[in-house]
C-alpha cells in the first residue's frame, strides 16, 4: 500500500471513531441533563385520582373506590433508580371480611400487620425507615398492629435483605389506603 492509501483510510477511521464519540458524548450529556434538570424533580401532593388507580386495581379492591388522594410525594429518581413514592388515598369502603375473603381465595393476598411472614416483616421495615420523609405516613408502631393490613406488590433483594418493595397498606377502620415504593 502506498502512502496515500494509509493516510486515507486513518482520515476515515477517525472521522468514525469521532462519530462515534459525538454519539456517545451526546447521549451522556442528555442522561445527566435529565437526571439533575428540570424534567427529574420531586413531586409533592399533585398527584391526581387517575394517578393512583394502579393502586387499587393491583391489590384487588378496584379504582371505583377511591374518594381522595390526600397526600403524595412521587421522588427525582437517581442514576441508579432510587426513589421514594407515596400515596395516601382515602376511600369509600373496605371490609377486614372483603380482605380475608381475597385472601381465601389467593387471589389477591392480605397479611394482617401484626403477624407477618419473614421477607415481608423486612419490607415493612425498609419502608417504615423513609417515614422521616414523609411524616403523614403511618408509624411502624402504628403499622404493625392488628388495625392494618399489607399487600405486598413487589419486593426486591440482593442476597436475603430487601433492597426495594412496593407495598400497598389499608387501616379498614379509617378507610384509608398507603401505598409506598422504594429502592435503595
Amino acid at each position: 500500500m502506498n502512502k496515500q492509501k494509509i493516510l486515507k483510510l486513518g482520515g476515515t477511521l477517525l472521522k468514525i471513531w469521532g462519530a462515534i464519540s459525538l454519539i456517545g458524548l451526546i447521549g451522556i450529556g442528555g442522561f445527566l441533563f435529565f437526571s439533575v434538570g428540570p424534567g427529574n424533580k420531586t413531586e409533592i401532593n399533585q398527584a391526581t385520582k387517575s394517578d393512583v388507580r394502579f393502586v387499587l386495581n393491583w391489590c384487588g379492591l378496584g379504582d371505583n373506590r377511591i374518594e381522595e388522594v390526600l397526600n403524595s410525594q412521587v421522588s427525582a429518581r437517581s442514576f441508579t433508580g432510587d426513589h421514594l413514592d407515596a400515596y395516601q388515598i382515602r376511600i369509600s369502603h373496605v371490609t377486614i371480611d372483603e380482605l380475608t375473603r381475597l385472601q381465601e381465595h389467593r387471589l389477591k393476598t392480605w397479611y394482617r400487620c401484626d403477624s407477618l411472614p419473614q421477607i415481608l416483616d423486612e419490607a415493612v421495615e425498609l419502608v417504615c425507615g423513609w417515614q422521616h420523609e414523609i411524616d403523614w405516613f403511618p408509624t411502624e408502631k402504628e403499622i404493625r398492629t392488628s388495625n392494618f393490613y399489607v399487600y405486598p406488590w413487589k419486593i426486591s433483594s440482593h442476597g436475603i435483605s430487601p433492597d426495594a418493595a412496593q407495598l400497598i397498606f389499608v387501616e379498614p377502620s379509617t378507610k384509608m389506603i398507603f401505598y409506598v415504593s422504594t429502592s435503595m
